[in-house]
Order: C-alpha cells, then sequence, then structure tokens
C-alpha cells in the first residue's frame, strides 16, 4: 500500500493534463469576453454609421421608377 501510495504522489501524468485543462478553460474564457465586449462595441459603431447615414442621405418620396 505504501508502495501504491509514493508512485501516486509522484506520478505527474495527471498533473499535467489537469493544467492543460485549466489553460484551456482560461483561454476559453477569454475568448468569450473578448467576443462578447467586441459585439457590442461592433452593434454601437453600425448603429452610429446606420444613423449618421440616414440624417445625411435626403429622403426620397417617389417610388423610383421613370416613365
Amino acid at each position: 500500500m505504501n508502495k501504491l501510495f509514493h508512485h501516486f504522489v509522484k506520478s505527474e501524468d495527471g498533473v499535467t493534463a489537469l493544467e492543460y485543462g485549466l489553460i484551456a478553460g482560461v483561454i476559453a474564457l477569454a475568448i468569450g469576453s473578448t467576443v462578447l465586449t467586441l459585439g457590442t462595441q461592433l452593434t454601437s459603431v453600425f448603429s452610429d454609421i446606420s444613423s449618421t447615414l440616414s440624417t445625411a442621405l435626403p429622403k426620397t418620396t417617389g417610388t423610383g421608377g421613370s416613365t
């Protein structure tokens, strides 16, 4: 039993896998928060562009066809 415990303590395979899992989790959180932040900012940018264009372009009242 003592040998088994020492082998378990010295084994680093599980520790390495756990470290890789933690790193992958941190990277996933960073990507997720970046996407959410950029998505909100892009929505704001495109809303500003849309409102600027709608005020800058003249309104037309015709049907657009010529006869």
